[in-house]
C-alpha cells in the first residue's frame, strides 16, 4: 500500500472517531506526555528524559507516558465528566511486526458507565468504523476451559508449567509465576486460535491481573476487565475502574516491588493522581485502543509499519 493511502486511512479514522465522540458529547482532552511520576506495572518499561531549563544547573527527571490513564484520572476526579484522547504514547523494548516504541492510542473514560457498557461502546465505535459487524463474548475461564480444559482460576503454577509441557513448548530453564505461565498458555496456545473468531472480547480475568480493575468478591475473586481482539490481534484493554485511593497506592506498591524482584528500577508513584484521587473518583469504566493497530484492521494490513509515517528504524 502507498504511503499516502495511509495516511489518509489514518486521517478518516480519527476524523470518524472524533465525530463519534462529539455525537455522544464525550469531551476530547489533552494532557502532557512527560510526568514526573511513571507507571510501575513491571511487564512495562518507561521511556525517561532529563530537561534542563537555559542557564540552570538543575535537571528535571521525567517519564514519557505509557498511557495518559493517570492523568485522564486526575481530570475525572477534578469534576471533568466523560473524556477521551488521542495521543501518542512510549514504551521501551516493544519492537516487531505488532510493535513500535512509540505508537497512538485512543483512550477513554465513561462515568456511571460498567465495563460491560463500555464493551457495547467499544462495539459500536468499532461497526461505525467499519471494522467489525458484530464482537463475541467469552470470559477468560472459559476461554481456557475451551481450549486447554483448564480451570484457570484454580489452576496452580505447577500445572500451568505441566500444560505448556504437554502442547510441547519449549520451557526448559523457564521460570515464572502464575501470571507468567498464564500469559505464556494465552499468548502461544490460545490467541493464535481467537483469529478465527473474529473480533472476540475476553473478559474476567483472575484477581491476580487485576491491574488497576476492580475486583469483584465471587466464588473466585474476578478482576472486571477485558480486552478485545480482532482476528487474533489484540485491540483495547479496558477495567471497571479501580475508585479507592488506598489500594491504589497498595497495588502501586506492590508493582513496584516486583519491579524490583525482576531486576528493573523503581517508578516514583504518581503522588499527584493520588492526591486527586481523594477527591474521589467517580464510578467509571475506561478503556485504551492501540490506534496504530485499529488502523491496520480499518485498512486490512498486516504488519504496523505499513500504517505508521516512519517506524522506529527509519524515523
Amino acid at each position: 500500500m502507498l504511503q499516502k493511502e495511509a495516511l489518509q486511512g489514518r486521517a478518516q479514522m480519527y476524523q470518524q472517531i472524533r465525530a463519534f465522540f462529539l455525537e455522544k458529547e464525550v469531551l476530547e482532552v489533552e494532557t502532557p506526555i512527560f510526568s514526573q511520576a511513571g507507571n510501575p506495572d513491571p511487564t512495562i518499561q518507561s521511556l525517561t528524559a532529563d530537561f534542563q531549563a537555559i542557564g540552570s544547573n538543575d535537571s528535571l527527571f521525567r517519564y514519557a507516558q505509557t498511557s495518559p490513564e493517570f492523568a485522564m484520572k486526575r481530570l475525572l476526579s477534578n469534576g471533568s465528566g466523560a473524556i477521551y484522547q488521542i495521543c501518542k504514547v512510549f514504551r521501551l523494548g516493544e519492537i516487531g511486526r505488532l510493535h513500535n516504541p512509540e505508537f497512538s492510542m485512543l483512550e477513554w473514560y465513561r462515568p456511571s458507565f460498567s465495563y460491560l457498557q463500555l464493551m457495547d461502546e467499544v462495539e459500536e465505535l468499532l461497526r461505525m468504523l467499519g471494522i467489525v459487524k458484530h464482537c463475541r463474548r467469552i470470559s477468560f475461564s472459559a476461554l481456557f476451559k475451551q481450549y486447554l480444559s483448564l480451570d484457570i482460576m484454580t489452576a496452580s503454577s505447577e500445572r500451568l508449567k505441566a500444560c505448556a509441557e504437554q502442547h510441547h513448548l519449549d520451557v526448559v530453564g523457564l521460570a515464572g509465576d502464575y501470571n507468567d505461565w498464564c500469559n505464556l498458555l494465552l499468548s502461544h496456545l490460545i490467541e493464535p486460535k481467537l483469529k478465527d473468531l473474529g473480533a472476540v472480547f475476553v473478559y474476567d480475568y483472575p484477581e491476580s491481573q487485576a491491574a488497576l480493575a476492580n475486583i469483584r468478591l465471587d466464588t473466585h475473586p474476578v478482576a472486571e476487565r477485558f480486552e478485545l481482539y480482532v482476528n487474533g490481534i489484540e485491540i483495547a484493554n479496558g477495567y471497571q475502574e479501580l475508585t479507592d485511593t488506598v489500594e491504589y497506592r497498595k497495588r502501586f506498591q506492590a508493582e513496584n516491588t516486583l519491579r524490583v524482584n525482576r531486576g528493573y528500577d523503581e517508578v516514583v508513584l504518581d503522588e499527584n493522581l493520588l492526591l486527586d484521587l481523594e477527591n474521589g473518583l467517580p464510578s467509571c469504566a475506561g478503556v485504551a485502543v492501540g490506534l496504530d493497530r485499529l488502523l491496520m484492521c480499518f485498512l486490512g494490513l498486516r504488519c504496523l509499519r505499513d500504517v505508521l509515517s516512519f517506524d522506529i528504524y527509519n524515523a
